[in-house]
């Protein structure tokens, strides 16, 4: 396809470090855009070392406050949205759903000022049923905050650009993501893997090289809806997933289940003993009150991306994450 200009927020994370230097690759012109440009460079080198990073055009500035907005994306085509505000704000700073509110706001209003054609934006799972897969999904239906702030950014988005599409995803499964981290280094630290009650819901987590791929592909895809769940070709517990990566760890670790999910004392706890922040693990589990399973939608086959099994995802985020650093529990 035709190299165009797109702009990539959130560079700095784990999935914008991946994703502009392969969009680089198939002769797109990238701009990256975000609050710190040395972490960006930082983090575009740290994930993609053989790539050269200097290709990214990086531009300062705060979807939050707007401040540079406009200038980055001037003679934009598509808009990547990777921005999440689940890091810990400042004493002062608003609660995460209005900041998540106002930034999305901001960046669609910048957006349809500038002719942007497409946002891509990278959301969550929502929870449904089989038969219920509607794009109506309101806050009240869904089981916390920050599953409702997705669909929340999902649709300001979709809103201010006609032709916007939406991936969303569970678990995504790679050597820096924070919630296949957290998986990790509670296998590594516990002795015997004690299971909330919520062990028992499903989902789907998917490779991280398989969601770059998907929004490689979402910046010119014809889909007929706005949004698309995407997710890996394994369904699995989440004590099954505890479990799993422990087998290719190559780690014993007995489980207890318990029948009560304790969800806020569990996840306080599972944030030290991950050494994690409480603000990213406690709004992650208390989206964990029932199965978060995709809708068929195909969207491997209509983005003709060939999916990894979970054992595959493991292994291979496993692999990257020893070479740059060692695994306790090995």
């Amino acid at each position: 396809m035709e190299g165009m200009r797109v702009l990539v927020t959130g560079a700095s994370g784990f999935v914008g470090s991946l994703l502009a230097p392969r969009l680089c690759a198939d002769g797109h012109v990238v701009r990256a855009f975000g609050r710190d440009p040395r972490r960006i460079r930082e983090a575009l080198a740290f994930s993609t070392p053989n790539v050269d990073a200097e290709r990214v055009e990086v531009l300062s500035g705060d979807a939050l406050t707007g401040e540079g907005l406009d200038r980055a994306m001037a003679d934009v085509e598509v808009a990547y949205y990777l921005i999440h505000s689940m890091e810990r704000p400042p004493a002062d700073a608003s609660p995460f759903v209005e900041r998540e509110r106002v930034a999305a706001e901001r960046f669609a209003d910048a957006a349809a000022r500038a002719g942007v054609r497409r946002i891509v934006y990278l959301g969550g799972l929502v929870p449904r049923s089989e038969e219920q897969h509607t794009e109506a999904t309101t806050q009240r239906e869904l089981t916390s905050a920050h599953l409702a702030s997705r669909v929340e950014v999902e649709n300001i988005l979709s809103a201010a650009i006609a032709d916007s599409l939406a991936l969303r995803a569970s678990i995504v499964i790679g050597e820096r993501s924070r919630s296949f981290r957290l998986l990790v280094h509670l296998v590594e630290r516990l002795p015997v893997l004690t299971l909330p009650a919520w062990q028992r819901f499903r989902t789907r987590p998917i490779d991280a090289r398989d969601v770059i791929e998907m929004l490689v592909s979402a910046a010119t895809a014809q889909p007929t809806r706005r949004s698309l769940d995407i997710g890996g070709p394994d369904t699995l517990t989440y004590g099954e997933m505890l479990t799993r990566i422990a087998d290719l760890m190559l780690v014993r670790r007995p489980a207890v289940r318990f029948r009560v999910n304790l969800t806020p004392v569990a996840a306080r706890v599972a944030a030290a003993i991950a050494s994690e922040d409480p603000e990213l693990v406690v709004p992650l589990m208390e989206g964990l009150q029932c199965d978060l399973l995709p809708a068929e939608d195909h969207a491997d086959e209509l983005l003709g991306v060939r999916l990894h099994s979970f054992d595959s995802a493991v292994e291979h985020a496993l692999a990257e994450w020893e070479q740059r650093e060692p695994l306790a529990a090995r």
